[in-house]
């Protein structure tokens, strides 16, 4: 779950072209019997210019979350070593009552905040950003950055909804995420429009 929130903005990629099309007022969906079918649009992405950069930044993404994938197994062998816990109850009791379980939620919460502040600070703005101009990764990665640095707080408070919207539409047996996905989307796609000023016609 943490690490599709974490390689989320290249995910939905597609979604943020559907965004650009309908802000353009260009057609967004084909309708069909009882269907609304946006992905003919959401994958005209593939014509973009910037399709190598876009492609570049979801391999650092993915190399964040492979990172962070590997710091918290190293963390939990150093804890508990290298032996699987017999089952999800004992996994559990160990967690919660013993000041090692302690101490993997202090830290494994520590590295999980250092490595999601670090996939929102380069994604927030950047994805919409290639897709919206021929931009080099360098200069999108840049702009995001900015962009948390120039406003921490609504970043912070941007990086939660996402993060508790996931969560919810995990909890709802994933049929949420049909739902929230979508929204979550459209909704960086306005705020990059907020942060990122519109480019001369």
């Amino acid at each position: 779950m943490t690490g599709f929130a974490m390689v989320g903005s290249f995910a939905v990629i597609g979604l943020f072209e559907v965004s650009r099309r309908r802000e353009l007022g260009l057609e967004t969906s084909s309708f069909t019997p009882f269907i609304v079918l946006l992905w003919p649009y959401a994958f005209d992405l593939r014509h973009s210019p910037s399709l190598p950069s876009i492609l570049a930044l979801g391999l650092v993404l993915l190399v964040i979350f492979i990172c962070w994938q590997v710091s918290a197994e190293s963390l939990y062998v150093w804890l508990f070593g290298p032996t699987p816990p017999e089952s999800l109850r004992v996994f559990l009791s160990e967690v919660l009552t013993t000041p090692r379980g302690w101490a993997l939620i202090v830290l494994g919460s520590a590295i999980g905040f250092v490595f999601a502040v670090m996939a929102l600070s380069i994604s927030v703005v950047s994805f919409p950003l290639l897709l919206d101009r021929n931009v080099r990764v360098a200069v999108a990665v840049r702009t995001s950055v900015e962009a948390v640095l120039a406003s921490p707080v609504t970043m912070a408070l941007w990086g939660l909804i996402v993060a508790a919207s996931l969560v919810i539409g995990f909890f709802l047996l994933l049929v949420g995420l049909a739902f929230v996905v979508p929204i979550l989307a459209h909704a960086t796609w306005h705020l990059y429009r907020r942060v990122v000023e519109r480019p001369p016609p």
